[in-house]
Formats: structure tokens, C-alpha cells, sequence
């Protein structure tokens, strides 16, 4: 297979399995349930989502901050400008290839900041690394919170002996893999080791850098806006107001996790939404509608934010002399 082929399906595979995720649930329901999902969208309280918006470009603006501690540490600058444009067309281009965004943010930084791609990527995943743990810290909450609720979940579509089997597997996996890179002298294995030993220099150097108690701080004030970004859509639906936060930090997880491993969740991140919201006593239909509201939002945020940094970039002076 082809590289262009290769790259043609990551994209339209995904976006594909989004529509028909999209079709099978608008078949499913009955003509009375379409139209309730389509009255509960409209008559969503526009106020609630523009908070939900304003959290989400606060997002982009602690993000563009806190890119400037990582830059300084490997003795670059960047301007707050330019890091916001660069980080909108990041997240734009992941609305097609995930994770695409983070090379094209150390391809127009070597472009038009002359720092290194190595260095600058370098700079991108410690960031990711960083947020990944936040996440995992928001799963564990969220488990010790309402875990015998998640349990119900995760056995509805995992049964115990498959769940078993699974965790059991990934151990021995685990296990193996640890040897391996401890004795193992392949050079494969060598590669890759030498890989996670530079990943892990790069996270461990967030914690030698001059700022960065400022960078922590930029990063509890980047997950507390998307909380509050999903959190603020909660208010937005009549049907949805009751829900306690220990359900909307569930269902922020679940949200969160999906369009980290999908292009943007299209399709995927309203099915699981609704799935998690029923759990706690809310239609279906009312939680579809939801998760519809909340992802249209971002989407929106996101398109406009990134087609907006595309007319702004020609403005940069190409490989600028910090």
C-alpha cells in the first residue's frame, strides 16, 4: 500500500465509521424521538454555549502561553501571536489525522521561527506527556468517584471473562516488554529504548526548567477551561441541568479520551456520551442531543479559530531572528 493511500484512508475511514456510527443511531430512533432530540437542540440555552466557547478559546490562549516556557528552556523565543496561530491550525488539522496537528506545530516552527523541528516537536510531546497524565489523573478520579457505575458500563460492552483475559494479557505484555528493554541488545529494541529515554528527558526537563511553577499553573488553568467548556453545555439543556458533577466528570472523561483517538469524535463522541449519560437516568435521546450540542460547539470553535490562523500565518516573517 501506498503512502498516499495509507495517509487517504486514515482519514476517511474514521470519518466513515463517524457516519455510519451517525445513520445507525438516527435509524434507530422513532420519528417522536428525532424530533424531541431536534427541539431539545434547538431550544438550547445559546448563553451557556457561548460560555462553553469562551472556555474553549481560553483553552488555545493558556496552551499559547505556556508553549513560550518550554521554547525559553531550549533557548528559543516565540511570540504569544504566533503560538495561538500555530496552535489553532494544530487543532484544526487534527480534525482530520489525529495527532497531525503536533507536526505541523514543529513544521511552522522551524519554518518561521528557525527552531529545529527535532527540538521544537521535542518541546510538543513533553506538553502532551504532561497533559496524558492530567487525563489519566481525571480517569482515576473519575473511577474512584463512580465506580460502581463505570463498572456497570464497562461490563454492558466487556464481559468479565474477556475484561480478565484483557488485563491479564496487557500484565504478561507488560512484563515482557520491561525485559526487553532492560537485557535485550536488538537494535530495534535498542531504537526504541533510546526513543522513550528521550522522551523521558524531555518530561523530566518541565521539572528543571526556571518557570515551571507558571507552566503547571498554564497547565491547571488549560484542563480547568475544558472542564468548564463541557461543563458549562450541561446548563445549556433543560434535560441535562440536574446531573451531578461527579456524572459530568465522567462523561468529560469519556468525551475527552474519544476525540483524543478519533478525528475529533465525529459520530463516536455523541453515541458514548449519550451511553453515559443514561446511566444516570437521562434519555437517550436526551443525552444524544447533548453530546451533539457540546461537540457542534468545539467544532465550530475549532473551525473558525483554525480557518482564522490560516489568513493570519502569511503575516509572519519566515524564520524570524529571535
Amino acid at each position: 500500500m501506498n503512502k498516499k493511500l495509507k495517509n487517504t484512508l486514515g482519514i476517511l475511514l474514521p470519518i466513515l465509521l463517524g457516519a455510519f456510527l451517525v445513520i445507525y443511531e438516527y435509524k434507530k430512533f422513532t420519528p417522536e424521538e428525532l424530533n424531541h432530540v431536534l427541539d431539545i437542540v434547538k431550544n438550547a440555552d445559546i448563553t451557556f454555549i457561548l460560555l462553553s466557547a469562551l472556555m474553549a478559546f481560553l483553552g488555545y490562549v493558556f496552551r499559547a502561553y505556556r508553549w513560550r516556557y518550554t521554547l525559553e528552556y531550549i533557548g528559543y523565543k516565540s511570540d504569544f501571536k504566533f503560538n495561538l496561530t500555530v496552535i489553532s491550525i494544530a487543532y484544526f488539522l487534527n480534525l482530520t489525522i489525529p495527532r497531525s496537528g503536533e507536526i505541523s506545530r514543529a513544521a511552522l516552527l522551524a519554518k518561521y521561527k528557525g527552531v529545529p523541528f527535532d527540538k521544537g516537536f521535542g518541546t510538543i510531546i513533553a506538553e502532551r506527556i504532561v497533559d496524558f497524565f492530567i487525563l489519566m489523573s481525571f480517569v482515576l478520579l473519575a473511577v474512584v468517584i463512580e465506580f460502581s457505575t463505570l463498572k456497570e458500563f464497562l461490563l454492558k460492552y466487556i464481559p468479565v471473562q474477556t475484561l480478565v483475559t484483557i488485563l491479564i494479557v496487557g500484565f504478561l505484555f507488560g512484563i515482557l516488554g520491561l525485559y526487553l528493554l532492560i537485557y535485550s541488545k536488538n537494535a530495534f529494541i535498542l531504537k526504541i529504548k533510546s526513543k522513550i529515554s528521550g522522551l523521558t528527558e524531555g518530561v523530566l526537563s518541565v521539572f528543571k526548567m526556571p518557570n515551571k511553577w507558571a507552566f503547571f499553573l498554564q497547565t491547571l488553568a488549560i484542563w480547568t477551561s475544558y472542564v468548564l467548556m463541557f461543563y458549562f453545555v450541561i446548563f445549556a439543556l433543560e434535560e441535562t441541568r440536574m446531573i451531578s458533577f461527579g456524572t459530568v466528570l465522567v462523561a468529560f472523561v469519556i468525551g475527552s479520551l474519544t476525540i483524543a483517538f478519533t478525528n475529533g469524535g465525529f459520530g463516536f463522541f455523541q453515541k458514548l456520551i449519550a451511553e453515559i449519560l443514561v446511566l444516570y437516568s437521562v434519555p437517550f435521546a436526551s443525552g444524544y442531543a447533548f453530546g451533539w450540542v457540546s461537540w457542534t460547539s468545539q467544532l465550530i470553535i475549532t473551525v473558525f479559530l483554525g480557518g482564522l490562523a490560516f489568513l493570519i500565518l502569511p503575516t509572519f516573517n519566515k524564520k524570524e531572528i529571535n
